[in-house]
């Protein structure tokens, strides 16, 4: 997804390059010296100092903020480097995507305008390219030529983990069919911060990316999840956020869901309530800003009352036996096996 707004309280630090023997991925980094050329501000946020009683040191105090020393002096091999990018507040960038984007040979973004505020705000000066869908099918062959050649190249989100509704997935394919090194620097996800901020079950979900913006073809894919057991996790543009919450209703039923918007940023929204409701509400209220999440819990069962278990267990034990029906219509309605089968017992014996 997109950053639609400044970042608010964004860390900052900065990575060295260093002469190291140690190579990137997947092995054991060793501590970097300061880099001497941080900049003052920088130098400010990452400073530790040690509180004093007389001459004795009694322990040492850190401001909070990465230290210089946390960044890491490593040489990267050649490869792919698929890397998470803040999706608001620029201080959740981790420390080793940092090192990554400042020691490839070159970064291609979706938008070179958002990716170029991170480096600057870092100080890293990597060469930057656009790749997008527009232009892939041109600028792949130049990725791959560059891989086989030695290179290291990273790819970034907009905001977010690459891949995941950004362009990318042909790339990562076509590098491991003509095996080559393809490894992740991961962190921050839309998806996935949504969803834990939701309240809705996290064990099971399914992300189902962008729904598409005409009503038909719409509810068409949201029928195709409406029987999956599991919480569904979508992006959608706050302009439809209306008209994809109403037909979700219509569509699914009116289940609990949450509508999340400017994540990690100042005026970070969570939305809980039944899809209806949230429907009514940005309807009232006009579209926000931005890109949503739209979470949504799974499917809820409904009880049936004794008469109707009663008459569908008849139903089936016109057919099956008294173990099979209880398992059949446990499984159909979600009532515990043992107790249908005690009913389904009671009910041979009544037929005598």
């Amino acid at each position: 997804m997109r950053r639609t707004g400044e970042d608010t309280g964004a860390a900052r630090a900065t990575s060295s390059r260093g002469k190291s023997g140690r190579r990137e991925p997947n092995r054991r980094l060793d501590a970097s010296k300061p880099d001497r050329t941080t900049p003052p501000a920088v130098a400010e946020a990452t400073t530790t100092g040690r509180r004093t009683t007389g001459r004795r040191t009694t322990g040492r105090r850190t401001t909070g903020q990465p230290t210089a020393e946390a960044f890491l002096e490593i040489g990267l091999t050649p490869g792919l480097y698929l890397v998470a990018t803040p999706i608001g507040n620029l201080g959740d960038v981790t420390l080793r995507a940092l090192a990554v984007l400042r020691g490839v040979d070159r970064i291609f973004s979706e938008d070179t305008r958002i990716t170029a505020k991170l480096l600057a705000r870092y100080g890293i000066s990597t060469p930057l390219a656009v790749y997008h869908d527009h232009n892939a099918e041109q600028i792949r062959p130049v990725i791959l030529a560059a891989l086989h050649r030695g290179e290291r190249v990273a790819l970034v989100s907009d905001a977010g983990t690459p891949l995941v509704s950004d362009p990318g997935y042909k790339l990562v394919r076509a590098a491991i069919a003509e095996n080559l090194t393809v490894t992740a620097a991961p962190g921050p996800s839309a998806a996935l911060t949504a969803l834990i901020l939701s309240g809705l079950p996290p064990d099971t979900f399914l992300f189902a990316g962008f729904l598409p913006p005409r009503q038909t073809a719409r509810r068409r894919v949201l029928e195709g999840w409406g029987a999956v057991e599991a919480t569904l996790v979508f992006f959608e543009s706050t302009q439809r956020l209306v008209e994809a919450l109403s037909d979700m209703a219509e569509t699914l039923g009116d289940r609990p869901a949450a509508v999340a918007r400017e994540l990690t940023k100042l005026h970070e929204e969570i939305r809980r309530g039944r899809l209806a409701d949230l429907a009514d509400h940005y309807r009232d209220a006009g579209p926000p800003r931005g890109e949503a999440v739209i979470v949504v819990g799974p499917p809820e069962r409904i009880a049936p009352d004794r008469a109707e278990i009663d008459g569908l267990l008849r139903a089936a034990l016109a057919e099956l036996g008294v173990r099979d029906a209880a398992a059949k219509l446990a499984a159909e309605t979600g009532l515990p096996r043992g107790e249908l089968y005690r009913r389904a017992l009671a009910i041979r014996d009544e037929r005598g």
